[in-house]
């Protein structure tokens, strides 16, 4: 399977059909001999959801996933579907869908089917379950990671572009280094719960596994937003204070592990794939600093050597009291033991979790993320199964943290290793902060900046739910841009990044003097020439609008911007008298281009 945003591209010229792509998905999946799926959409439902479809009009496809197919892990529900959360003597089946599947059908999606999982999403392995341990594509000796196993085998196999999964402790993060994908982890809320089996219902997050960093911000673009019967959902999430994270202009800051402080539990493969990364990083004129991991790790054996496993116990404790024999033993000691724990204790972890917090947030003063492998090792299903709590416990190493201390997370790619096994890292980063990391993860895969540059036809906004401001889209041109000095201000305010995009051919651009940061200015009504120059389109509520206008210093203000395809945004325009003894750099194409040809002069 396809990229989403190739598989639309042939959607709209005519080269490939919804209902014959979807067939072929479904058929795939009910032929497949692995472990991978549980169950199967009934047939009837996936020929009605095509049906409301319409038709895929050549070039001009109403919908952001008009017709195209995903999975579904299996504590997700999907209406008319049973939900097992990989236990069959809990299933049920809901007359409802979740929340996010929802959103992505009104988006035109299509569900095929429900994906193998650790039990009640307790594990990151893959093993516990009784509908066979699910393996790596890359390398079926081992384990295919969990506890969104099926989900990420299915995505990687080439089954579906994307899948839902779950991640409460890496659950979306792990199987996606295990299997070479990318999986997104958006902060705690932004994705709503409402409609799935609670693990830890104050940490469950909603992931996206994808083949790409591109499709993975397309699908957040999509299932983002408040949900008004989801006391957990939050319509923007806190983003770091103003700033906190003010880049540097030697490029991003990203804070990595003190030697010292990293395990690979003797696996030195993996050991020297992590220098290997560290070598790209710089590459890629990342400012990298060592920072003091002992803060996080302390906050990552909190999650299940804390008072949260009283949460897991909460929520699905009383079905395993009244039907032990029906759960799988390592779950079952696991969730129970939350059931001796006080109120005291509770609080105690409480505190010290608070007092981590602290401590841990001193690095986004000086870093825009922190870049960790996404698991020390991985192991085959017979080491797993000798050692079942400690090997899981040591997988969770770099991912564990992420929820208890709010922040978001990207698992992608690294490269492998040097015995052909997979290996990922994360990159990290403040709640609120997803744009920021999307533009990370796309730059360390070598993808075009942007949500989906690739893509012509931009993601529709997520349907609107009741309450919600309405958006805005703004045009950046210069330090706005992502990964440029001034990008905090929009990932400050809420805002998201929607495309890239290019101007009319009308526009001129020039390199301010004298500005710091250092900036361009953007001028309208000369006469077409070139390409345009390019720009990107970031969505922010009005009232974050308003407040970022408030603060325009001049020559700069914000006008109307008309872009090569015609359309006309609200965007970074600059007054023509500060431009007359600037230097016109309209032939780079763009800012990026610009500098980073000054920065190759001065290398020379």
């Amino acid at each position: 399977m396809t990229s989403i945003a190739a598989l639309l591209a042939a959607y709209r010229d005519g080269s490939q059909d919804p209902a014959e792509v979807v067939a072929c998905a479904y058929e795939r999946a009910r032929a497949a001999a692995g472990p991978a799926w549980i169950s199967l959409a009934p047939w009837r439902d996936v020929k009605a959801w095509l049906a409301g479809l319409g038709p895929a009009r050549r070039g001009a496809p109403d919908l952001p996933l008009h017709g195209v197919p995903f999975a579904i892990k299996d504590n997700i529900d999907l209406a008319g579907t049973p939900t097992t959360a990989a236990c069959p003597a809990f299933a049920y089946t809901p007359d409802r869908s979740a929340f996010v599947v929802e959103r992505l059908v009104a988006a035109g999606a299509i569900p095929i089917g429900k994906t193998n999982m650790d039990q009640f999403a307790t594990g990151l392995t893959g093993t516990r379950t009784p509908y066979g341990a699910c393996a790596s594509v890359v390398d079926p000796r081992y384990v295919a990671g969990g506890s969104s196993s099926g989900s990420a085998v299915v995505v990687a196999d080439g089954s579906v572009p994307f899948a839902l999964a779950t991640d409460t402790a890496g659950s979306g993060r792990v199987p996606a280094a295990f299997n070479a994908i990318v999986g997104l982890k958006p902060s705690l809320g932004a994705i709503s719960t409402r409609g799935i089996v609670p693990a830890c219902r104050s940490l469950d997050c909603v992931s996206l596994l994808t083949g790409d960093v591109a499709d993975a911000a397309r699908l957040l673009a999509v299932v983002a937003g408040p949900d008004a019967r989801d006391p957990y959902s939050r319509a923007t999430p806190h983003p770091a204070p103003a700033g906190a994270r003010a880049p540097v202009a030697a490029g991003p800051r990203i804070a990595v592990p003190r030697p010292e402080d990293l395990t690979f539990a003797g696996d030195a493969p993996a050991a020297a794939a992590w220098q290997q990364a560290l070598r790209r990083a710089a590459a890629l004129g990342w400012a990298v600093t060592e920072i003091g991991f002992a803060p996080f790790a302390e906050a990552a054996e909190l999650l299940y050597g804390g008072p949260w496993v009283a949460e897991r116990f909460a929520g699905v404790g009383a079905f395993i009291a009244a039907h032990p024999e029906a759960v799988d033993p390592t779950v079952r000691e696991v969730i129970m033991a939350g059931r001796d724990i006080d109120a005291v204790q509770a609080y105690r972890g409480a505190h010290r979790l608070r007092e981590l917090a602290r401590d841990c947030a001193g690095i986004w003063k000086r870093a825009d993320g922190l870049l960790l492998p996404t698991a020390p090792t991985l192991f085959t299903a017979a080491e797993i199964a000798e050692e079942p709590l400690a090997r899981n416990t040591l997988l969770g190493t770099y991912t564990n943290f992420v929820n208890l201390l709010d922040l978001c997370a990207i698992a992608v790619p690294a490269g492998g290793r040097a015995d052909g096994l997979p290996f990922g890292v994360s990159l990290i980063a403040p709640a609120g902060a997803e744009a920021a990391l999307l533009s990370l993860a796309a730059r360390w895969c070598g993808e075009p900046a942007g949500a989906d540059p690739r893509d012509d036809v931009p993601p529709a906004p997520a349907p609107a739910a009741a309450g919600v401001p309405d958006r805005v889209a703004l045009a950046v041109v210069g330090a706005h841009l992502s990964g440029e000095p001034l990008n905090g201000q929009l990932v400050t305010l809420g805002a998201r990044l929607r495309e890239t995009v290019r101007s009319a051919p009308t526009y001129r651009l020039y390199a301010l003097p004298d500005a710091t940061p250092a900036k361009p200015g953007l001028v309208g009504g000369a006469p077409p020439a070139g390409a345009g120059v390019e720009l990107e389109i970031w969505e922010l509520t009005t009232e974050a609008f308003g407040r970022l206008v408030a603060g325009v210093p001049a020559p700069l203000s914000i006008g109307t911007i008309t872009l090569a395809d015609g359309r006309a945004v609200k965007g970074f325009l600059c007054e023509s008298s500060a431009v007359a003894d600037a230097p016109d750099i309209t032939a780079y194409g763009g800012w990026r281009a610009y500098r980073e040809a000054l920065r190759t002069q001065a290398a020379r």
